[in-house]
């Protein structure tokens, strides 16, 4: 007997010996394909880029994994424990490894033949999700074995413990729990309930099967599987768990939670970080920080859409999307018409709904949300039928004169009531810049980034009209014309047979004032004066001088009608042109990321762009024809991490004297003179300020609508047309009432905390009285009118026999107009 025990002894001691000869020459042989888990201690894990306002409103997120990293004294002990309890109960026991787990799975596999059970650690669960596939074999569930062996040599248990809770994928493209928990409840990790707690601690065994969305019956067993495993382990107390294992799943799946609307400007920020670094951009965790204003883009937004739903509403409605069911036919259930409903789009504002009932004067609608809802006369009265672009119908009398039962139709909240509505044919921009340094303060590309991701803010090349004038005006005085400078107000009649037919510009309206200064010229918008002041100056020189405003010489045509805005040119490029007279003549550059850094805050990139700075010292004006190319964020890249450019001052293009006089003939545009209104005077009335300039803008046809304006803190423009561009607005359409009204809207909100501030007047400046009708020296009465020191008037009008003035000299050595004879 004793020998026998002696025998069984040695073999034992021998399996032994060699199970752990066999264990070591297995670590051996494997070992060269482990990979260093030291690298776990700088792991950065992927999360997306996301996209802020400037003061911390979330824009957009791009990326498909959803993360939130937290620190482990983030996370609610009671999340740690129920994972723990269902997971691994033994995790600051065990030295990374459950040998009866072990055992019990390769028992199961000696037996079936396949790897059908698990029984992995945290530990292991950490080195499969870091290093490892999900495949079943065994040599790599003993590659995950001696993962974990070094792992726990390497890491604290909490380091590993955070890992893990960072790392889990838990469905619906969330990993770790701060993202399951925004992605199921809406909520912070320390904001969830116990019974939320147990959901999300349950999910890690399967999270498609368990997926409280999906499959709610199953996450509802699995959860009270983990409170039971939680109460069992004394983490929580019976009258806990009695109440958590009764509660109701409440999930439903919750986006990023973007708190500003500006899809536009989320795009081009999202191409430009894919540019610098490559698709690792969505996995990086970038926040980028840009330069708008949550307070002015929802301002712009909301004027845009305003603007394009006031223009709507003039041309008439179009009618319903579609007739569900026609009269004498059997009409749709509530989920018939909610099933319809669900699998329409959303175009927010606008909310699809059916009609159901009909009254004279009302309609009962079901709205995609489920709700009935009543659509009073004042939201259908305005229903004209749509004809065309210059013609409706009749007013309706009855809301049957408009809608039928059974059609499905848009609606949008105006206050308390349902206004009828449709979606838009035009179309619209709004784009707002700081003009001291360039940064974008606003921008919505169009009426809707669902329905349409081209971004007309700075894709769309569109003529610009007499949006162009001010840069015409501000070349000619920088070539010595004054303000008081007279051009010959009249038809032209010019025609050269060899040239083809007879190209006559015309006033709009078609009134035709004589002899006129440059002022008014310019802010009553007269087109026969500005196709004469660019036959004067020269069309060579009037293309240099659209290039100084930054406005690209690859798409300006050489040809006359250019005095007239026939060019092309898109919003931001036109917003920059205006930034130069608003900010004393610097041609700064738009850029729309103020800041990048890396998932912990790191400072990736700071923009430093090149300012307007009047009390800097002066660059000599007009020594080069700056760049042109349409701008974008300042900086470039190196080694993946993007640098700024050297603080600089930007290109002084035009002198501060011609930019101070266009500004103020623009305020002129705004404010009219005696008796007569500017093109402006929308804005006059509604904003009630002096410090404010602009021009407006229509072309041929009214094909485009457009508003400039701005003071010396802010420059805006607006455009609104068909993406058509065959397309015209209507008749009645200019800008002044199309474009005008959206710009005013917003910059009743851009303006709100913003003192008076009128451009001061700069150095080499002065004010002369003058005869209006001569431009000549008044000798008695006359306008105040400003000029360059060295280019007034030095002669007197004089008058004549019947006590008119007539023309006198001036000047001899200042170019431009001198007596009748140069008046053309």
């Amino acid at each position: 007997m004793l020998k026998w025990l002696v025998r069984l002894f040695i073999v034992m001691m021998l399996g032994a010996v060699l199970g752990v000869a066999s264990l070591i020459g297995i670590y051996f042989y494997i070992k060269p394909q482990l990979p260093d888990v030291t690298a776990l201690r700088d792991v950065k894990l992927a999360t997306p880029m996301r996209v802020y306002s400037r003061d911390g409103e979330l824009i957009a997120q791009y990326g498909e994994i959803r993360r939130i990293p937290l620190r482990l004294d983030e996370i609610p002990q009671s999340m740690i424990d129920a994972v723990l309890a269902t997971e691994d109960a033994r995790f600051y026991e065990h030295p990374g490894i459950d040998p009866i787990g072990i055992i019990r799975a390769a028992s199961v596999w000696a037996v079936s033949g396949h790897a059908r059970q698990g029984a992995s650690t945290i530990t292991q669960q950490v080195a499969r999700n870091f290093f490892l596939s999900n495949e079943k074999t065994i040599v790599r569930k003993i590659k995950e074995v001696f993962l974990a062996w070094r792992i726990e040599q390497n890491l604290s248990k909490d380091e590993i413990l955070e890992l893990y809770l960072n790392k889990i994928p838990l469905g619906y493209r969330s990993f770790g729990i701060g993202a399951a928990a925004q992605v199921y409840f809406g909520k912070e990790v320390k904001d969830l309930g116990l019974d939320e707690i147990a959901i999300i601690a349950g999910l890690p065994k399967a999270p498609s099967m368990l997926n409280p969305i999906r499959s709610p019956e199953r996450a509802f067993a699995r959860r009270n599987v983990v409170l039971g495993r939680m109460l069992e382990t004394g983490k929580i107390t019976q009258a806990q768990f009695d109440e958590a294992s009764k509660m109701p799943i409440k999930a439903r799946y919750h986006g990023a939670e973007v708190t500003l609307n500006a899809p536009y400007l989320g795009e081009m920020v999202r191409q430009k970080m894919v540019e610098q670094f490559g698709e690792d951009a969505y996995t990086m965790g970038l926040h980028v920080y840009t330069t708008v204003s949550a307070e002015r883009q929802r301002a712009a937004r909301q004027a845009l859409l305003d603007g394009v739903f006031a223009y709507d509403m003039r041309h008439g409605y179009r009618g319903p999307t579609a007739q569900l069911w026609k009269a004498g036919e059997t009409s749709w259930d509530y989920e018939q018409i909610l099933t319809h409903l669900s699998n329409q789009p959303t175009y927010d504002p606008l909310i699809a709904a059916v009609v159901t009932k009909l009254g004279d004067r009302s309609a009962t609608l079901v709205l995609k949300n489920g709700k009935e809802a009543e659509l009073g006369w004042d939201g259908i009265k305005w229903a004209r039928s749509f004809i065309t672009d210059d013609r409706q119908s009749y007013a309706p009398k009855s809301a049957r004169d408009v809608l039928k039962v059974g059609a499905q139709i848009w609606v949008r909240e105006q206050g308390e009531s349902l206004l009828l509505a449709q979606i838009p044919d035009v179309n619209a921009a709004l784009v707002a810049m700081n003009p001291k340094n360039g940064a974008l303060e606003a921008l919505v590309g169009g009426f809707s980034f669902e329905l349409s991701k081209f971004n007309r803010v700075d894709q769309a090349r569109r003529q610009i009209g007499s949006n162009i004038k001010p840069f015409l005006y501000a070349t000619a005085l920088e070539h010595g014309y004054t303000l008081a400078s007279l051009i010959n107000d009249a038809p032209i009649n010019q025609w050269d047979p060899s040239k083809g037919p007879m190209w006559q510009p015309k006033n709009s309206p078609a009134v035709y004032d004589g002899p006129t200064p440059l002022r008014l010229g310019l802010a009553k918008s007269k087109n026969v004066m500005s196709v004469r002041l660019m036959r004067a100056i020269g069309l060579d020189t009037y293309i240099d001088g659209l290039t100084r405003f930054g406005f690209p010489r690859d798409f300006i045509s050489p040809h006359e009608s250019l005095a007239l805005g026939a060019a092309e040119f898109t919003p931001l490029e036109v917003v920059r042109g205006y930034s130069v007279l608003a900010n004393g003549g610097f041609l700064v550059t738009p850029y729309f990321i103020d800041k990048v850094t890396d998932s912990l805050e790191n400072t990736l990139y700071q923009a430093n762009p090149a300012i307007a700075c009047t009390t800097c010292e002066q660059q000599t004006v007009g020594q080069e024809t700056p760049s042109a190319a349409t701008p974008t964020t300042e900086g470039s890249a190196q080694n993946g991490v993007l640098t700024s450019t050297t603080p600089a001052i930007a290109p002084h293009t035009i002198s501060a004297q011609s930019s101070f006089l266009i500004t103020d003939t623009l305020s002129t545009a705004i404010w009219g003179g005696n008796g007569w209104r500017g093109t402006g005077w929308r804005a006059a009335r509604d904003l009630k300020r002096h410090d404010i300039s602009g021009k407006t803008g229509t072309t041929n046809e009214s094909r485009d609508a457009w508003f400039s304006g701005y003071t010396p803190d802010i420059v805006a423009t607006s455009w609104i047309g068909f993406d058509n561009h065959q397309r015209g607005l209507g008749r009645a359409e200019f800008g002044g009432g199309a474009a005008q009204p959206i710009w005013i809207d917003f910059m009743k909100v851009a303006l709100k905390k913003l003192p008076e501030n009128k451009m001061p007047v700069p150095e080499g400046i002065m004010t002369v009285k003058i005869d209006s009708e001569t431009g000549l020296l008044s000798a008695g009465g006359g306008t105040d009118e400003y000029f360059k020191e060295g280019t007034e008037p030095t002669r007197y009008a004089t008058p004549s026999s019947d006590g008119n003035q007539v023309y006198g000299g001036d000047n001899p050595d200042v170019e431009g107009p001198v007596s009748t004879d140069d008046i053309f």
